[in-house]
């Protein structure tokens, strides 16, 4: 009997040091959810913000390409001097040479006015004093505008020969502030 009544006791103090596998509670499980909400709120809207500032890092960069593609397509062409249009910067190897139609100098992506939310053109192109027949253009702008302000983007931005690029903070074409 002293046996069976030592071997309850040990039984009573094993089960006494055994953790509980009762899981969690719903308290428990509501606090973590919340957390866990609480993180998504502050991070979406940071992912968000972050996608703006690629596409404005990317219209930069395409304004760029664009200046290059003007200098080249300048030398090029001198009798055209600058193009004033994408379309006149692109153009496809597989429909035949280089023109000044299609110097074949850009990405399709970008002659097409679209790329990374932003709109790109060509504007304010001046011809040559006494060029009459030919286009004979001395210079150009170009702007990035995007496509939806502050979703694709929150800046606009212009590009002139000179290849100093300019902002304009509420995203349109009023490029006033000067980008380092």
């Amino acid at each position: 009997m002293k046996a069976v009544k030592a071997l309850m006791e040990r039984l009573t103090e094993a089960r006494r040091r055994r953790p509980c596998d009762a899981g969690f509670t719903l308290m428990e499980l509501l606090i973590v959810i919340s957390i866990m909400l609480i993180l998504m709120l502050i991070a979406i809207p940071n992912m968000l913000n972050l996608k703006a500032t690629a596409n404005e890092t990317s219209a930069k960069q395409s304004l760029r390409a664009i200046q290059i593609a003007e200098n080249q397509y300048a030398t090029n062409y001198p009798a055209n001097g600058y193009a004033c249009s994408l379309a006149a910067l692109g153009g496809s190897a597989s429909s035949g040479p280089p023109t000044p139609q299609g110097a074949q100098l850009l990405q399709s992506d970008l002659t097409s006015g679209l790329k990374a939310g932003y709109s790109f053109n060509i504007v304010n192109c001046q011809k040559a004093p006494g060029s009459s027949q030919q286009d004979n253009f001395v210079s150009y702008e170009v702007t990035a505008v995007p496509q939806a302000v502050g979703k694709t983007g929150h800046n606009g931005f212009c590009l002139d020969m000179s290849g100093e690029i300019k902002a304009d903070p509420s995203g349109g074409t009023n490029c006033t502030v000067a980008i380092q």
